[in-house]
Parts: C-alpha cells; structure tokens; sequence
C-alpha cells in the first residue's frame, strides 16, 4: 500500500516513511526521521530529525514530535499534545546538545492538549488524560491525570479503566476481552 502524501506537506529528502502511512495537511517531517506503516500524521504536524515512529501510531493535529522522541507501535498522540526534548530553555542559550530523550512505549494513549514533559518514559498501554501535564515516569497501564500529572487507577490494552486500586495487590479481568490483569508490588502486568 503506497504512503499518501497531501500536496501541502513538506517531506525533506531522506525521511523513511512506512507503507500505507498517510501524511495530512501542512505537515512537515524532516529527513532524518524513521517513520514506520501505516501511521497517520494529521493537519499541522511537525516531526524533527531524531525521531522514530512506530508502526501503528495516530498523530492527531497540531502535534510537534521533536528530536529524540520516540514512539513504539500503536501510540495515540491527541489533538494539540505537547512533547518537549529540553528541560530547561532559553532563547539565548544554545542546548541542542542538552536534548533528553523521551520513550512512549507500545499502545500508550496521550490525551489532548496534555504536556510530556523531556526525559521521562511512558509504559506500555498507559492512559494520559487529557490535559495532564507529565514529568515524571508512568508505569506500564498506568493511568494519570492532573498538574501535575498524578496516578489515579490502571487501564487494559483495550482501554478501559481497570477495577484495582492505584497500589497494593489485586486481579481483574477487562470485561470487554476476558484479559486477566494482575496487580502487585505496585505494577500491572496481564495474568
């Protein structure tokens, strides 16, 4: 399935883009960047050169994807999210070698308009609400809210909020799969 690019956006030579991905209005993505299939790329998004996307990956509008972001299969990036890759800037200040690599792994879901702030990960099939401004690590299933942002429960990889407590020890099973989820020693992991 050949790769769809919209007349209004720019690809810079060399970029790799994926079979069947799909390149929306007034996109720009630099040469340098690894871009994997069937990802889909909407109005106004920016993708820099040290950047890999995984396989699978939805990029609403509005979303930069700046050096040293990378993204594993099948993450959701929402409407307007925020990914930055320095900690501390200033505009007279040159820090392009100070960019702090920042990991999404598989499956996870970052809300509209939230911030992930450089430097952390976020684990497999995590939840970002909406908003949340993220500077820490997020645990695999986890799901957080707030500024900042704040654990409040787990999710399942279809995505749906899990009946466990944020920390302690339990088992649930994702009422839409029949997946069995186990909690203890404060991660989640399929039973």
């Amino acid at each position: 399935m050949p790769v769809t690019i919209h007349p209004s956006a720019i690809v810079d030579e060399g970029a790799q883009i994926g079979e069947g991905s799909r390149v929306w209005h007034f996109v720009h993505v630099c040469g340098g960047a690894k871009i994997g299939k069937n990802v889909s790329m909407g109005q106004g998004v920016f993708v820099g050169n040290k950047v890999t996307i995984g396989d699978n990956c939805k990029i609403q509008n509005n979303v930069s994807v700046y050096d040293n972001v990378h993204l594993e299969e099948g993450v959701f990036c929402g409407p307007s999210m925020v990914f930055t890759n320095v900690y501390n800037p200033r505009s007279l200040i040159e820090r392009k070698d100070e960019y702090l690599n920042t990991i999404v792994r598989r499956g996870a879901s970052l809300g509209a308009n939230c911030t992930i702030v450089c430097g952390v990960t976020i684990g497999r099939y995590a939840f970002i609400g909406a908003g949340a401004v993220v500077n820490k690590d997020v645990p695999d299933y986890a799901l957080v809210v707030g500024v900042p942002a704040k654990q409040i429960g787990w999710m399942s990889e279809f995505g749906e909020q899990l009946n466990l407590p944020v920390s302690g020890e339990g088992e649930t099973v994702c009422a839409h799969t029949g997946t069995k989820y186990q909690l203890k020693n404060g991660q989640l992991s399929k039973a």
